[in-house]
């Protein structure tokens, strides 16, 4: 698993690890609602009779791997630029202020997170990805 994640390019070895152990090696998740609860990104709302608003993220998950995943995400940006999630976060998120981009960077790492699991678990390699071994590939036929 771990070989398995660090064939994608902005993925480094101490965080694959941290993943594999800490999520998908000895876990089962049955649906990406279980992923995202956790790790402790999820939203967590509050409803009382008239009263109906969002309280923010739980972060009742794992620790680290919520900080991982966070730097991953930012990594993410930096080294898969033509991927469909470095999309979204730029047509949302890439003009607005520095607190709208911190909430978009935890949104990029909880969709990153069920993303991986799915690449992992399925075999389905997220849109847009590059692997390592395709950019080697690309800086010797253009060099």
């Amino acid at each position: 698993m771990v070989r398995q994640l660090l064939q994608l390019r902005g993925i480094g070895e101490q965080s694959a690890w941290v993943f594999v152990t800490e999520l998908f090696a000895w876990r089962r998740f049955r649906n990406r609602r279980e992923v995202g609860g956790i790790t402790g990104m999820v939203g967590t709302p509050y409803r009382s009779s008239l009263l109906n608003h969002e309280q923010g993220i739980s972060k009742a998950g794992n620790k680290r791997v919520r900080a991982v995943a966070t730097q991953i995400a930012w990594s993410w940006l930096t080294y898969q630029r033509q991927s469909a999630l470095t999309a979204w976060y730029m047509a949302r998120f890439a003009d607005a202020g520095p607190v709208a981009r911190k909430i978009g960077i935890v949104a990029v790492a909880r969709r990153l997170v069920i993303d991986l699991w799915r690449y992992l678990d399925a075999g389905v390699i997220p849109k847009g990805a590059v692997f390592k071994d395709q950019m080697i590939a690309a800086t010797s036929v253009g060099g």
